[in-house]
């Protein structure tokens, strides 16, 4: 049994000050508010941060990972906080999704001691719709249901275009799979996005990035997004791919339970995200031509340029855990409760990682 004590500790009813969590093979069984913290009374204690989107970290791309990189990108998750992740690959060939899918499976299959959860991959492409970003347009295709119907069990996230003719029958397909689906880097009509929505989509992948925007007379996919009470939006709060006024719009509108944190992160060290190539350059990857290529973010950074920029640190830390467990059907894990796995974060009060605990193992 182990007890971990902090000044503050984010529970499903808010905020208890000076409180110990008990937990028990690697479950919370008690959650004790009597206070007599000691010399933890400082830091602050919340769910393990869950990250949908990481194409890769640093030096390593998850296209390309295997054998040791997968250590690599354990601990590099771990010292953000990240306790359950979704490995993201890009737009690539069809044929080319096999190998990545394969190496992520035998990652899977890891003992699950002291590491995040691979909670299964993400697609980003390549059924996408008008708003290519830094994926190669020519290596976008129209939807192919066979081929969706056909992937593999451990896929647990697809992002498309609402624009795609057979998008509505993809949303359908998947969501009845139980993944969960994603409207992204896309440029859809209203019509078209909310009735992706209806047939299954539950997010928006990066708001106000790779989709149209905003405008008072023409509204896009950013507009569709914050005022669809049926689906979530993630955001990039890296501080250059929302500017922090947009970032306070965006949290505003979708609210406590609608906004998602993704890192969107990069192995920028390495030059590449799949078959897209990649330089870092003012304050975030980009391809050649400037155009925003993921990031180098970490959750727990953006947890603070979100409480930097207004956000409610209670609104926060639900889009960096609670709201993406949830997305992803992982009720065991994203709060801090009674019955949870104890996938925990201490922070400082400077909201930096202190320790973390994957299912009640300090690592």
């Amino acid at each position: 049994m182990t007890s971990i004590a902090a000044g503050r500790v984010f529970t499903t009813d808010g905020w208890l000050r000076d409180a110990t969590v008990h937990v028990d093979n690697g479950v919370i069984t008690a959650i004790d508010s009597s206070g007599a913290v000691g010399a933890v009374g400082d830091r602050t204690l919340v769910p393990g941060f869950v990250d949908l989107q990481v194409n890769g970290i640093d030096n390593v791309d998850v296209a390309t990972a295997s054998g040791a990189d997968w250590e690599r990108l354990d601990a590099l998750l771990l010292a953000q906080g990240v306790t359950t992740w979704c490995p993201t690959l890009v737009t690539a060939p069809l044929a080319h999704y096999a190998a990545p899918l394969a190496r992520i499976a035998e990652a899977m299959r890891r003992s699950a001691a002291g590491r995040p959860t691979i909670a299964g991959a993400h697609l980003e492409g390549p059924f996408l719709g008008g708003a290519v970003g830094a994926h190669r347009p020519e290596l976008i295709v129209p939807i192919d249901l066979d081929w969706l119907a056909a992937l593999p069990a451990h896929i647990a996230v697809v992002t498309l275009g609402a624009e795609q003719p057979l998008a509505n029958d993809a949303a359908r397909l998947l969501s009845r799979a139980g993944r969960l689906v994603s409207i992204g880097h896309s440029t859809a009509t209203e019509q078209q996005f909310d009735a992706v929505v209806a047939s299954g989509a539950r997010l928006t992948t990066h708001l106000f990035n790779g989709m149209s925007g905003v405008h008072h007379r023409s509204p896009g996919v950013a507009a569709f997004a914050l005022t669809n009470d049926a689906v979530s939006a993630s955001l990039i709060a890296d501080g250059v791919h929302v500017h922090p006024r947009v970032l306070r719009i965006g949290f505003a509108a979708l609210g406590a339970a609608r906004a998602v944190l993704v890192t969107d992160a990069v192995g920028w060290r390495a030059g590449r995200a799949g078959p897209v190539r990649l330089e870092f350059r003012d304050g975030a990857p980009r391809l050649p031509d400037g155009t925003l290529a993921g990031s180098a973010l970490t959750m727990d950074t953006a947890v603070r340029v979100c409480v930097a920029a207004g956000v409610d640190l209670a609104v926060a830390l639900r889009a960096a855990s609670t709201n993406p467990a949830r997305l992803l059907g992982l009720h065991d894990r994203g709060t801090i409760a009674v019955g949870q796995r104890a996938d925990l974060v201490a922070l400082t009060p400077e909201l930096q990682v202190e320790q973390v605990w994957v299912h009640g193992t300090a690592v």
